[in-house]
């Protein structure tokens, strides 16, 4: 059917709109520079608020090109850093081979308790008394919790608590009185550390204040295990920054228990605690056997708090003299010479170096397992998601794809005539020569273990 008047007028009136629209959006040539200048600054405002929201990269608090008068929201003064800046001290570890022995390890535990009881009541504005953090840590740890343990934690990080005797503290025990004194703990914070003006304990500073505990431990059997080398024949000296292992023969276990640190007493607590004070008093008063006894405890007691460090014996030169008999002396310094260099440097290797030896020790058993596929397989070459999965399957201790891939990459590195990887487009190939004596490649392959290991 044909257009009405109707719609001819309805196309008529779009076509101004459309003519209109277009008569905006171009700046006519004769129209003023101010009018253009306008304009401009507008597009270019345009053009900076698109890129804002798209995440461009656009500066804060710059302008776009040409004096709009318009500036993007600065950064706020003062804000603080990420997180991950603020607190990148507290992911480094100490090397996995410096371990502690048992009894440090109880220790540390017990600090981690003590110190997450003594927070909750720190910022609930409560006193801290050993009471209440005794039970707490038997609670948690279902071991003993005595006064001697807050000594040592005292002894290990002297500036973690500040101990103290007060009385007419409120008690909820009938045990003990209100008037009596009792053993308090008060966290030690610096002066950044508040929240509403008041210090506070807060969780990233207790991690803070367990692995410098644990850092204080570690360098208490660096100490026993400077004076162990040093008793050695001949000497070692290892620098402690780059220690990562104990001595094989150095045993952890045998370190001596730490001396704990005098504890507070209260003002009138004036009793003879030690063997010397009773023997001094009751010189007269005992029979002679009595008197023996307790000047022979009183000695054992004196020796034991001499505090000298008790270091594991290292054999003496003159214990295997006998079995060396007739041995050159030249030889036997050169012998012990090369052993303490190897020594150290099993006790400075780093995590990356001992990755790498452990892979090498596990190439020569890939190494057959591989050409073993290879020949199955009656190709001659691989994909290397294919080799993985293969070598996975077949090696004898359970490792990831992610894993063999590596293991399979050091051939190539070691051995590039016998094992060849080559991207081609997508995909990465592997290929091996099946024609080389396996022999000979297990040869060069115990031979690079052994240099790795000298290193």
């Amino acid at each position: 059917p044909l257009p009405t008047q109707e719609d001819l007028a309805g196309l008529r009136c779009r076509l101004q709109k459309v003519k209109a629209l277009a008569r905006l959006s171009s700046v006519p040539p004769g129209a003023s520079t101010e009018l253009q200048s306008r304009l401009e600054r507008v597009r270019q405002l345009e053009l900076w608020i698109r890129e804002k929201k798209a995440g461009s990269g656009a500066t804060p608090g710059a302008r776009p090109s040409g004096d709009t008068g318009v500036a993007a929201p600065a950064a706020e003064a003062g804000e603080k850093p990420p997180a991950y800046q603020r607190f990148h001290t507290l992911a480094q570890d100490l090397p996995p081979g410096l371990t502690l022995p048992y009894k440090f390890k109880v220790l540390a535990e017990m600090f981690r308790s003590v110190d997450t009881i003594a927070g909750m009541l720190f910022n609930r504005a409560e006193t801290i008394t050993f009471a209440k953090v005794k039970q707490g840590v038997q609670d948690m740890m279902r071991k003993q919790f005595e006064e001697r343990h807050v000594g040592q934690i005292k002894a290990v990080y002297p500036t973690s608590y500040r101990l103290r005797q007060e009385k007419n503290i409120p008690t909820f025990s009938s045990g003990v009185k209100k008037s009596d004194y009792q053993l308090t703990l008060e966290p030690v914070l610096g002066d950044e550390e508040k929240v509403d003006g008041r210090p506070h304990l807060s969780a990233s500073r207790l991690l803070e204040r367990r692995k410098e505990f644990n850092r204080n431990l570690v360098n208490i059997v660096k100490q026993h295990h400077k004076a162990f080398l040093a008793a050695l024949s001949p000497p070692m000296v290892v620098p402690e920054e780059k220690l990562t292992r104990w001595h094989p023969r150095f045993n952890v276990d045998e370190v001596p228990d730490i001396s704990p640190a005098e504890l507070p007493r209260p003002p009138q607590e004036d009793k003879l605690t030690t063997a010397q004070e009773v023997l001094s008093t009751a010189r007269g008063m005992l029979t002679p056997k009595m008197e023996k006894a307790l000047a022979n405890l009183a000695l054992r007691t004196a020796e034991a708090g001499a505090g000298e460090p008790v270091v594991s014996k290292a054999p003496s030169p003159a214990s295997t003299s006998s079995a060396l008999k007739g041995v050159s002396q030249a030889l036997l310094e050169r012998i012990r010479a090369k052993e303490a260099q190897k020594l150290q440097a099993l006790m400075t290797r780093d995590r990356r170096q001992e990755e790498r030896l452990a892979m090498l020790g596990r190439l020569p058993a890939m190494a057959r397992i591989l050409r073993n596929i290879f020949v199955a397989e009656k190709k001659q070459a691989l994909t290397m998601e294919v080799a993985c999965a293969r070598m996975a399957d077949s090696y004898d201790a359970q490792m990831s794809p992610g894993e063999m891939e590596k293991h399979l990459r050091l051939f190539a590195e070691l051995l590039p005539d016998w094992v060849g990887i080559h991207a081609i487009r997508t995909d990465t190939y592997i290929k091996l020569d099946k024609g080389k004596d396996l022999g000979l490649v297990m040869e060069r392959l115990t031979k690079a273990a052994k240099e790795a290991e000298a290193l």
